[in-house]
């Protein structure tokens, strides 16, 4: 994933995706999710400090058992009663107690935690999905939909993931960190001074080379995308590096950013594993000046030889909370950078669904008119300019034109999924802003080019836009569109289940089926997007009798590719770039020799060849 970093030894993050503003993502996180579980939270906290403080104690304790023993053996040695084994029972009983509340401390707040990010992953998935059906379509044509589903997958993960690990590691770090200090200095103040002389030391050492390192992680994350892209591409085109034999040149291609990733990932690699034999040395030095400095201590007298062995734990576990605190920092910045994504997709600017005093469409019929309307997704590019039209209820109108036109503009901006720049769209004499959008898109019917259908069976499918239909209204709704005898020779007929993909049913079947959705739902308004496009020539004219009785009383708009499927509309709108330059019947715009008999023509000629 880009900007998610490459791992280096010990499982460091060397490159880190950062947000582009940590403290205001970190307010609405805390402000909107995490304040609803303070109290989960706060149990968190003090479970989690109490497991630290428990595991602290332990070494202190077991260096308590270590000198009851030494002074036993020295004791026996001059002829004392040697070690007293059920003191030493005592000691060691007691440490394993405090182990145990550690261990159970440390479930509960490793489970409260685990519930309170769950149900906030929740929550925040569920407002994903409440936003993403408010959102105009403006947004997800701006957006690819990989960006969209990243944001409810990964980010939702990343921030799922990181939270529950980081919240408690840092509660637990920190306290580590303070309770080592406390302890150490509880038992010798020098060489507590001696163990934190080194550390600046070793920071900065490790802190140059973690600085060397970064640049050639970055090139090796940079020429990794480079390989994957060149592999992706030749395989995708494998029969056309073949056709043109490009065998030999896409191979050098490939050897040369091969090259610059093994240079780049070797230096990376050699340099961040530096810093584990660095962090050794220093914390192996620093064992060693513990270790004479607390001989020379004992011998006189200063301090005990368990004290000695607890200060030598201690030393070794005051290292790694350092090293966890280094961890977190970078798994915040990546939750933070999730975080940050997903708030802005929750704060996108959502569409109006409901205007106060809104038009009824009960008694509607389907008159449309277009006065003057000029639009363009973008206001320094207006792509339809003065559009004026005047349909009938009951008309069927064709829209025709080349590609990029403006077709397809039209009948978006009819269903209210953009709304004009300037001019009007009027239903029943009805300007389409004073309705609610949801009763609005209730008079249509759309069958696009593009079929949709969802995993489940066939009934449920056809029932989408009407899922109080009756199964006899479902058989009719297939019957109308052609659809029922193919469905009637599928396993299960009517209750076949469609897999996700609905690779089980063939291309044009599946836009049968959406035809016969919109059938069932019994539009006012009629909309076909290229609609039979994806069929073939019989397939489309078995459900162009059906399509003809079905758009007859009601108002149609067809777009469509091939002129031949649109002779009989009563009206034929021909544009180009975003203006009507033609309209007439079939025969009347053939008639004038102009545009559309040109394109006609040229489409039969293609036909023809």
């Amino acid at each position: 994933m880009p900007g998610r970093g490459f791992m280096g030894p010990r499982g460091g993050n060397v490159t880190t995706e950062k947000a582009t503003n940590a403290k205001e993502t970190t307010k609405k996180l805390i402000k909107n999710y995490l304040a609803s579980y303070k109290w989960q939270l706060l149990i968190v906290i003090i479970f989690a400090v109490g497991s630290t403080i428990f595991t602290i104690v332990g070494p202190k304790i077991l260096g308590n058992a270590t000198t009851e023993i030494f002074n036993g053996l020295v004791s026996k040695i001059s002829g004392g009663t040697g070690i007293d084994f059920s003191k030493v029972l005592g000691i060691l009983l007691t440490l394993l107690g405090l182990y145990a509340m550690s261990a159970v401390f440390g479930y509960i707040q490793g489970f409260t935690m685990t519930n309170v990010v769950q149900k906030l992953t929740y929550k925040l998935r569920n407002d994903i999905a409440i936003k993403i059906n408010k959102l105009p379509m403006k947004y997800f044509d701006s957006k690819t939909h990989g960006e969209v589903l990243s944001i409810i997958t990964n980010d939702i993960d990343t921030l799922s993931q990181n939270l529950n690990q980081s919240v408690t590691q840092i509660i637990t770090s920190i306290c580590t960190i303070i309770g080592i200090l406390i302890m150490m200095f509880s038992i010798s103040v020098t060489m507590t001074i001696v163990s934190l002389i080194i550390l600046p030391l070793s920071f900065f050492i490790v802190r140059f080379v973690v600085k060397k390192s970064q640049k050639y992680f970055v090139r090796q994350q940079d020429y990794l995308g480079h390989v994957n892209g060149q592999v992706e591409e030749v395989y995708g085109g494998h029969n056309i590096v073949k056709v043109f034999n490009r065998e030999e040149k896409t191979i050098k291609e490939f050897d040369v950013i091969n090259k610059e990733l093994y240079r780049s990932a070797w230096r990376s690699q050699f340099l961040s594993g530096l810093m584990f034999p660095i962090m050794n040395f220093f914390g192996n030095v620093g064992y060693v000046g513990v270790a004479i400095l607390g001989g020379y201590l004992a011998s006189q007298g200063v301090i005990t030889v368990g004290n000695i062995q607890s200060f030598i734990q201690y030393n070794r576990q005051f290292i790694q909370p350092i090293n966890q605190i280094s961890q977190i920092s970078a798994m915040l910045q990546t939750m933070l950078a999730a975080a940050e994504r997903i708030f802005t997709f929750l704060e996108e600017e959502e569409e109006i669904q409901q205007i106060d005093n809104p038009v009824s469409t009960k008694n509607l019929v389907g008159n449309v008119k277009f006065d003057h309307v000029h639009f363009g997704y973008t206001d320094d590019k207006i792509i339809i300019n003065d559009f004026n039209a005047n349909v009938k209820d009951g008309q069927k109108i064709a829209i025709v034109g080349p590609t990029g036109a403006g077709k397809t503009t039209m009948v978006k901006l009819l269903m209210r999924f953009y709304d004009v720049n300037s001019g009007a769209i009027l239903v029943d004499g009805h300007n389409v802003k004073d309705f609610n959008r949801g009763e609005l898109r209730k008079m249509f019917g759309m069958v696009l080019q593009d079929t949709w259908l969802f995993g489940g069976t066939i009934k449920d499918n056809i029932k989408y836009g009407k899922t109080d239909a009756t199964d006899e209204e479902v058989i009719e709704a297939a019957k109308a569109a052609h659809a029922d005898h193919f469905i009637r020779t599928l396993p299960n007929g009517y209750d076949m289940m469609i897999d996700e993909e609905a690779g089980n049913i063939s291309q044009g079947q599946k836009q049968l089926l959406t035809i016969a959705r919109v059938i069932l739902t019994n539009p006012k308004i009629l909309i076909l997007d290229e609609a039979t496009s994806s069929i073939d020539t019989r397939t489309e004219q078995q459900i162009q009798a059906a399509m003809d009785n079905l758009m007859q009383g009601r108002t149609s708009f067809i777009i469509a590719h091939r002129l031949s499927t649109i002779k009989n509309a009563d009206l034929i709108l021909v544009m180009n770039q975003g203006d009507i330059i033609e309209q007439g019947t079939h025969e009347e715009l053939l008639a004038k020799e102009g545009f559309y008999a040109n394109l006609y023509n040229s489409q039969f000629d293609e036909e023809e060849e």
